[in-house]
């Protein structure tokens, strides 16, 4: 799964670190921004944090979240259909970002033709499912 200038153990080991700091939030009730979990990954795994004044470093931030949810999901069997990602919002957005709704698209938890009102109130649901699995019983909008 080497990628984006990042060998495998690294890879491995920022999933982990990753899914283990958005289950947390999800535990608290919580959501996080990307700068909060880049910031919250270099600290945990030592290595460097994704330049996001980079395309390919927002990229590769993309297909971290993608292989967090897909080790999340690999976890949780019995619950596919909850993204990890759901959490994880653009900075002083209170939305996913669009590779979120790509990839629910791609796993067929989203229509392709969704429309903003379809995506919003998908991401709602996929939160407050998240945040029941793992215990939070936060108020969401």
């Amino acid at each position: 799964m080497p990628g984006y200038g990042r060998g495998d153990s690294e890879w491995d080991l920022l999933v982990d670190a990753g899914r283990d700091f958005l289950v947390e939030r999800a535990k608290l009730g919580k959501v996080t921004s990307y700068t909060e979990l880049n910031v919250t990954l270099a600290r945990r795994t030592g290595y460097r944090t994704f330049d996001f004044a980079r395309a390919d470093e927002r990229a590769a931030m993309g297909h971290l979240l993608g292989l967090i949810v897909e080790r999340d999901q690999a976890s949780a069997p019995s619950d596919p259909l909850l993204m990890l990602s759901a959490l994880v919002n653009y900075l002083d957005s209170n939305d996913a970002g669009p590779g979120f709704y790509q990839l629910a698209k791609e796993l067929r938890l989203l229509p392709m033709s969704a429309s903003k009102d379809e995506k919003f109130s998908f991401w709602i649901k996929q939160m407050k499912r998240l945040y029941e699995r793992y215990g939070a019983s936060p108020a969401v909008a």
